[in-house]
């Protein structure tokens, strides 16, 4: 797959402006301020593909990209406290809209955690949605450059009580910064784009 071949497409602000599914998509989902954009752009190699903002909750809408015969969507980060409450709903109902739909062609997800902290208890509840809605997913362990080598052995120790399921569960740690774990990830991409494409679709197959 060409990783330059890609562009923005639309973005959708609730769940009813969502059209239905025509491809397989792979969606990226975390807390406000994880990475998700940054994530987006080194991937695709591209400064401003996703916009990236100091402000945690920037993105209020799903946004979807086009990359060759796929869709990457990403989900606006969620737990930000610094907005009204009518606005969170808006977001938790895009976003559990989005997930809970079966229709879609719902290929993978990557659960984005920052390394160097505890996961929320939103992440563990949308990690345990994924789990019990037998939704495949990733995780991927950003801000990892900002944790020296023992640091990041506490941390990968501790992930495995505080996240359920963690040994059992893929995981990639990722930098931004240096790169690390872009290239597993685009090998991830790369592999469920040509499963699915030669298999029946995951959201109808309720694969783990």
């Amino acid at each position: 797959m060409n990783f330059s071949n890609v562009k923005f497409l639309t973005s959708y602000g609730t769940f009813s402006q969502l059209p239905k599914a025509t491809r397989i998509e792979i969606a990226f989902s975390g807390h406000s301020n994880v990475g998700k954009s940054s994530l987006i752009n080194k991937m695709f190699n591209r400064k401003s593909l996703a916009k990236v903002s100091a402000t945690p909750g920037k993105t209020a809408t799903i946004n979807f990209f086009d990359f060759e015969n796929i869709f990457i969507v990403d989900l606006p980060g969620y737990g930000y406290a610094k907005v009204s409450q009518n606005e969170k709903l808006r977001w938790a109902k895009l976003i559990d809209g989005y997930l809970n739909d079966t229709s879609r062609h719902l290929g993978l997800v990557f659960q984005l955690i920052d390394m160097r902290h505890a996961p929320t208890k939103d992440d563990i509840t949308m990690i345990n949605f994924l789990v019990e809605s037998e939704i495949p997913f990733v995780i991927v362990l950003t801000k990892a450059d900002k944790l020296n080598k023992t640091n990041r052995a506490k941390r990968l120790e501790a992930f495995k009580t505080e996240i359920p399921y963690f040994e059992d569960i893929t995981s990639v740690s990722f930098s931004a910064t240096t790169g690390e774990g872009v290239q597993e990830i685009r090998n991830i991409i790369e592999e469920i784009a040509c499963l699915l494409y030669t298999s029946p679709s995951p959201r109808d197959k309720r694969q783990s």
